[in-house]
């Protein structure tokens, strides 16, 4: 892996290189120096050669000192808001959820069996076989088909990979993302709950994955699914997780608009009682 390390519009993994985005360009926050830790740290674990491209000067000196003393930065304490990406209308990242996005077909499954699955258990191949599928446009590396990934709460990206999927694997265009879009269904957690999971990592880019499965009932802190889609559900949900379920008419002009209305309507107390 290259780590890729500049005032980049947001961070992403792609093709094997971490392009990271420094928040407050060039002053690099000890939370991302923890994160970069946490990287090199998991791809040691997974054998992984990893090597650093940076055009700062001090940023370079100030990671290479955070890598020979890891402990003086390991327990940074998560912000409540991360701004490295700026795209939804909140203007960065809100920490306190964690979501996983699922197609209308796979939700199905995952509320038939009770469990949100890692790719190599729901869909039962080889993460060698998953990995020279066209759907992984990433090149991710074999090992991430074995975790359940979670994005930020009030995160976009997973509608996005939604779309994409539903489009045979292309990039969503603005017509996709707009009068076209058609949103997943939102698992929601907290995010002190999944950190406590016994099977959870921290790789330094994903907010959290967990590996293999996740039962729901263990710890689900609501569901939101799209009214249009209510007839297809009601009958399959689990009656222990009937209260966490939450149907919300897609009114939105597109899909950060959706976003947004999803994240504000599960912070409102008044509407998880």
């Amino acid at each position: 892996m290259t780590v890729n390390i500049a005032n980049h519009e947001c961070t992403i993994i792609w093709d094997r290189t971490y392009y990271f985005s420094v928040s407050d360009y060039p002053n690099i926050s000890d939370w991302e120096l923890k994160k970069l830790i946490l990287f090199f740290e998991y791809e040691n674990k997974h054998n992984r050669e990893t090597k650093i491209i940076c055009e700062d000067k001090n940023i370079m000196e100030t990671v290479n000192n955070a890598l020979l003393n890891p402990t003086q930065f390991l327990s940074t304490p998560k912000p409540n808001i991360i701004t490295e990406c700026t795209a939804c209308k909140q203007k960065g990242c809100l920490t306190e959820y964690l979501c996983h996005i699922a197609s209308i077909e796979n939700a199905k499954s995952i509320f038939k069996c009770g469990k949100i699955l890692s790719a190599v258990k729901a869909r039962n191949k080889t993460a060698e076989e998953l990995s020279k599928e066209p759907r992984n446009a990433a090149n991710d590396p074999l090992d991430y088909f074995d975790y359940i990934m979670f994005a930020w709460g009030n995160c976009q990206a997973g509608d996005r990979l939604v779309m994409e999927r539903m489009l045979d694997n292309k990039s969503p265009n603005e017509y996709d993302l707009s009068i076209g879009f058609k949103p997943g269904i939102r698992f929601y957690f907290k995010y002190d709950v999944i950190t406590t999971h016994k099977d959870f990592t921290n790789d330094g880019y994903h907010p959290a994955k967990i590996k293999n499965e996740i039962i729901l009932s263990d710890c689900l802190y609501c569901c939101i699914i799209p009214k249009h889609y209510k007839s297809e559900f009601e009958n399959i949900i689990p009656l222990s997780l009937k209260n966490k379920i939450f149907y919300i008419e897609n009114d939105c002009k597109d899909i950060w608009d959706w976003s947004e209305k999803v994240y504000n309507f599960i912070c409102d107390p008044n509407n998880m009682v």
